[in-house]
């Protein structure tokens, strides 16, 4: 009697899946992003408690930080499928990594007495982030010599960032201000050189480039909502909280708007027209760098409205603080877009210019005013620009629209 044999069954091993044209954002880039949000109130809550230019810089330096490690884990997510294998693996432990830098931030500057230092709890834990993501991007580089050359080269400003950042942890609040934004410039300047010489960073798939930072855009706007319930909370409910609310609803999606509507649509069009070194390239400078003023300018709003609601039953101004940030966030987060397509398809958007103008502009109106007055002044600003767009852009929406079909 023939005894059948058994056929071999292939071992069991940790693989990477590259990332192809037409790849999209997996549910667990999603779920990745989590922690980010919860780290982007932290920095809100931060600016809105110090109430200072000086806090300001503080939670624009933090919002860096959260900013390129999620951005690193992008152009991951570009290279390899996140959900797969030991890049899935590798993302959980930055998860929590990054949780850890979330919970961390409130003592980034005041460390409370007993327990562990924060700011070196901080930046340990936002070196392991970075650390792991190298890790994990060389594995799925796979034989591709180039981007493992740009990886290696990655290391510098990695390792110049972290130095300062690690000298940042022994000095006072001031001073370690001014060396993490040092840190931060270092690695961001260091980082656009040895990627501009390198040219080893690749776009797998501009579909889920588009889409993943549309989402972060999405992620951040989710934020100023929660700013609106949080401004709103312990207030009686009465008129001025109700159009307050409202109002600071319209600011939100009047962001939306002006990022969702055509221009998103119109910048996967116009990576698409691009060889792949000019891809990259665009990628870089449009998304990774000039994307950040975007959300930063939300935060800003954010701030801003939750000032607002948290006084709206104030007669008196609103103050040049909340109203600063009520102005010049929305003007920061058009300054990005502006600059954006500039550098993504030589597009000057005038109309967008002049909103900035007009918005930086209504910032000692807004001081001195009421705090919804303030609001609603803010609110009929960027409803005119929408208008403004949604007329001059009618016939170019329906044709990207339809190419979508």
């Amino acid at each position: 009697m023939i005894t059948p044999v058994e056929p071999e069954r292939p071992a069991r091993r940790l693989v990477v899946r590259a990332a192809v044209d037409g790849h999209g954002v997996t549910p667990f880039e999603l779920f990745f992003d989590l922690v980010f949000v919860f780290a982007v109130t932290q920095v809100t809550a931060h600016v809105v408690h110090s109430h200072t230019g000086l806090g300001i810089v503080q939670g624009a330096v933090l919002l860096g930080l959260l900013w390129w490690a999620w951005s690193s884990y992008t152009w991951l997510g570009n290279q390899a499928h996140a959900d797969i294998g030991p890049i899935r693996l590798g993302m959980v432990g930055a998860m929590i990594a990054v949780f850890v830098v979330a919970i961390s931030i409130p003592e980034a500057w005041h460390d409370e007495p007993g327990g562990l230092h924060g700011p070196t709890v901080l930046t340990l834990a936002y070196l392991a982030i970075r650390v792991i993501h190298e890790a994990l991007y060389l594995l799925a580089a796979g034989d591709d010599r180039q981007l493992r050359h740009q990886l290696a080269l990655n290391l510098v400003p990695l390792a110049g960032g972290g130095a300062l950042l690690l000298l940042g942890t022994t000095v006072g609040d001031e001073a370690r201000t001014a060396l993490w934004a040092a840190a931060l410039a270092v690695d961001w300047v260091l980082t656009y050189v040895t990627s501009m010489r390198g040219r080893g960073w690749r776009i797998n798939s501009i579909d889920h480039w588009i889409e993943r930072h549309g989402l972060v855009v999405i992620l951040a706007l989710g934020e100023s909502v929660v700013a609106i319930g949080v401004g709103a909370a312990g207030m009686p409910l009465d008129t001025e909280v109700l159009v307050g609310a409202s109002l600071g609803i319209i600011v939100a999606a009047a962001l939306w708007w002006l990022y969702f509507d055509v221009s998103s649509i119109a910048a996967e069009r116009a990576l698409h027209r691009r060889d792949t070194d000019g891809r990259v390239r665009a990628a870089i400078e449009s998304y990774t760098y000039l994307h950040y003023w975007s959300i930063l300018g939300i935060v800003l709003t954010a701030v801003g409205v939750e000032g607002v609601l948290a006084h709206a039953m104030d007669r008196g101004g609103l103050g040049g603080f909340i109203a600063g940030c009520l102005t010049l966030g929305p003007a920061l987060y058009l300054a990005g877009h502006v600059l954006s397509w500039v550098r993504l398809d030589s597009v000057v958007k005038t109309q967008r210019i002049v909103a900035i103008v007009v918005l930086g502009a209504t910032w000692p109106a807004a001081a001195a005013a009421a705090p919804l007055t303030a609001l609603a002044l803010v609110s009929v600003e960027l409803v005119a620009l929408v208008t403004f767009e949604s007329v001059k852009y009618a016939d170019v929406r329906d044709e990207l629209r339809a190419e979508r079909l």
